[in-house]
């Protein structure tokens, strides 16, 4: 005889108030109501797992970290209906870690500490996601640099220490006096006077030039200085057209001593000295000069990509010929410097102009009259010609004849490199962005050719008080940041988690390779996510997640053997794409994998289904899970349903809330349950079995922002009492 465990729902009355009796004993049964009867004589879940069979499969239930650790009725459900939980947010980067980068994680680790108490299996949600993430805290880290100046918020404009070896000195005015010097000595500038003269200025000579100064601008010279005798004498700063002059004191110890100066006209100027009221040695280790306040830099932007053609990305290169349309240019390998892949485009020849074969060199951004961009490439042809360049919008958008980049073509390799200021001629509206060459020169007798260019860059220069951090700044900057979240976790988790879900959801669905593989997710213009991808790369962010994951379990008392990394994903049980989400993702697998170190021990399906009414629908997607089972344990790896629940859609393709499902529409939520659970059981090797997690143990309420909101996701009821769908899942972990 089955053993009946009474617990009734929220409201009713308890057992016992104990927290020994909330640990185990709930069943969440309403005898009250028809046709639910027999649910009373199930046990709980697990009990079902026939662990002679199945030794190694776990029953999850997900739970809000927050209502199990009231150690009330939630904590009960779980304890007793489950082998293992997992909570839906409290393991989140976002739920630990603040806008200021400031984790904690008491709420997580309260979570554990009670489940694990509790003899539960513990399973880790989340550690490398795009969303739920603290994007402020993260852009925070992306953010332009601000230029770094010294304490006196100064900013050098001129070499902080001036070579005196390649020193020049001028001694205008008539010569110095009988026996005057100025030399280099020991790395020094070295000025001698053997007498005081009447007119200080017939002894003067430079000691900085080629600086550009700039009019109305106080700057400050400073130099590291000593003399033979305390002396004073005078410092001039600018050009000849005007200078701003003063003393300053030097005594025989060495010292730095600063002038301020304002040249007062705009041009390069020098720094200079008159000491003829001195007389003695002077001598000077440097000299450098700073302006006052912080001034902007300048750096230079890169505005394409893919410039070398080793990728497939032909965004910014566009090309065409007679009688054809604008088009990616084609890339064609071994065709480039030292064998690598080319841009190549193709003349018939014989066209009836010039442009009727070109090639586009189309940038990320308009230019605007002003901007200054630096261009170089790579560039042949297997016969020699002349090309002509434009000035376009958009490719074929012409603006104007000459776009300053004409090259004449040999059959050798030749390198072009030219920074070209863009004029109002080249942009009269601002939104020049192409480069066109034309490339059937001599029609209509242009050769029949073929046109190579490689190795193009494009960059234009910006300025300001911050700069952008490079790419490798920011690649190597979210390392750090991801090790860090993920080290705070393990090091909070003490080794009591021993699986994960590593990366969540990182396959897009779409866009997918040369080889059918989709691509991974990237910026998609939601300001709520943050995607690591976009600054690590594709690769690197998973390797990256995989090595610190097993780094910081080890070092914080985990057996490394028992640490099992699973890639988490949903719609691998897709029937519209024949599967090719979950192909994708093994696929990806086997990429991250290929350095020889990432390991990669699971695959997570999230299985966020619904029951159809339409009978060839249904039968469709009963195949397409059946499909991912099969594929998955091909694999040779760990198989878990991480996130199972399931709604219910009409013969219309309308999803149906609680409150409209019929007893019928129930029934067959159950139904699809049983196929579920005992298709797992059945398809999936017993060594590769994790288990499977129901997501939503009771339906979602109606309530705006609830997962699902009002459907009929759970095995129980709003009410937590057992619902049909929980006959199925027994059903289904029993084999019938």
């Amino acid at each position: 005889m089955k053993k009946q465990l009474i617990f009734t729902a929220l409201g009713a009355i308890f057992l016992a108030s104990c927290a020994d009796t909330w640990d185990r004993e709930y069943s969440g049964v309403n005898p009250q109501k028809e046709g639910y009867e027999y649910l009373a004589e199930y046990l709980p879940l697990k009990e079902y797992v026939d662990r002679s069979k199945y030794p190694n499969f776990k029953l999850g239930i997900a739970t809000s970290a927050s209502e199990y650790t009231q150690q009330q009725l939630v904590y009960a459900l779980i304890n007793s209906n489950a082998d293992e939980t997992v909570a839906g947010n409290a393991m989140k980067m976002a739920s630990c870690v603040d806008d200021k980068g400031n984790m904690s994680f008491d709420n997580a680790v309260a979570f554990v500490n009670a489940a694990t108490d509790a003899g539960l299996n513990m399973y880790g949600h989340t550690l490398a996601w795009h969303a739920q993430q603290p994007v402020k805290y993260l852009n925070s880290l992306m953010a332009d640099r601000e230029i770094e100046i010294d304490p006196d918020a100064t900013q050098t404009v001129v070499d902080a220490e001036f070579d005196y070896s390649t020193f020049s000195s001028y001694n205008y005015w008539g010569q110095g006096p009988a026996g005057s010097e100025r030399t280099i000595k020991d790395g020094c500038f070295v000025s001698y006077n053997p007498s005081v003269i009447p007119n200080f200025w017939e002894f003067q000579y430079h000691v900085a030039d080629g600086i550009n100064w700039v009019a109305g601008v106080t700057y400050k010279v400073t130099m590291m200085i000593r003399a033979s005798e305390n002396c004073s004498f005078t410092v001039a700063a600018g050009t000849w057209g005007g200078q701003a002059g003063g003393t300053i004191d030097v005594t025989t110890e060495w010292q730095e001593v600063s002038v301020p100066r304002a040249p007062g006209v705009d041009g390069g100027g020098f720094v200079m000295f008159q000491s003829g009221n001195f007389a003695g040695t002077i001598e000077m280790k440097w000299l450098k000069v700073t302006h006052e306040e912080a001034m902007a830099i300048s750096w230079w932007t890169p505005i394409i990509s893919n410039g070398d053609a080793e990728g497939d990305d032909a965004t910014n290169f566009v090309s065409t010929h007679v009688g054809g349309t604008n088009g990616a240019c084609d890339i064609v390998d071994g065709a480039g410097v030292g064998g690598t892949r080319a841009f190549v485009v193709t003349s018939a020849g014989g066209g009836a102009q010039t442009w009727d074969t070109q090639f586009f060199l189309y940038a990320n951004r308009t230019l605007a009259d002003g901007d200054k961009v630096k261009m170089s490439f790579d560039y042949r042809a297997d016969v020699a010609n002349n090309s002509e360049s434009q000035a376009h919008a958009a490719p074929g958008g012409y603006i104007h004849w000459d776009g300053g980049a004409a090259v004449n073509f040999t059959t050798d390799w030749q390198h072009f490199e030219k920074t070209i200021v863009i004029s109002s001629t080249l942009s009269p509206e601002g939104n020049m962005q192409t480069w066109a060459w034309n490339l059937d020169v001599g029609a209509p007798n242009a050769p029949v050719n073929k046109y190579y260019f490689d190795n193009i860059t494009l960059e234009i220069e910006e300025s300001g008080n911050t700069i952008p951090l490079t790419p490798e700044e920011k690649r190597d900057t979210l390392i750090w940041a991801m090790d860090r979240w993920i080290g705070g976790m393990m090091q909070a988790m003490g080794g009591k988690v021993k699986a994960w879900d590593v990366v969540n959801e990182a396959i897009s669905g779409g866009n997918a390779d040369a080889e059918g593989v989709y691509a991974l997710q990237h910026d998609n213009g939601d300001a709520t996510n943050f995607f690591w991808q976009d600054y690590m790369g594709d690769l690197e962010y998973v390797r990256t997640a995989v090595a610190s994951a097993r780094k910081h379990f080890e070092a914080n008392g985990g057996n490394p053997s028992e640490l099992k990394l699973f890639v988490n994903d949903y719609n691998l049980e897709s029937d519209w794409d024949q599967n090719a989400k979950l192909k994708s993702l093994i696929k990806w697998i086997e990429r991250w994998e290929a350095d020889g170190v990432t390991k990669i021990d699971g695959i997570g399906s999230q299985m966020h289904i619904s029951c159809y009414a339409n009978a060839a629908t249904q039968e469709s997607k009963k195949k397409a899970i059946v499909e991912s089972f099969n594929l998955m344990a091909k694999t040779g790896r760990l198989v878990r349903i991480s996130e199972l629940d399931m709604g219910y859609v009409d013969a219309n393709g309308n999803s149906v809330p609680t409150i409209n499902l019929t007893e019928e529409q129930h029934k067959q939520m159950a139904e699809l349950y049983t196929f579920v659970v005992s298709k797992y059981l059945e398809l999936i090797p017993v060594a590769q079995q994790w288990g499977i997690c129901q997501w939503a143990a009771t339906d979602s309420p109606a309530a705006e922002g609830n997962w699902r909101s009002g459907q009929p996701i759970g095995l129980w009821d709003e009410g937590y009492n057992r619902k049909h769908t929980y006959a199925g899942f027994v059903e289904g972990l029993a084999g019938k």
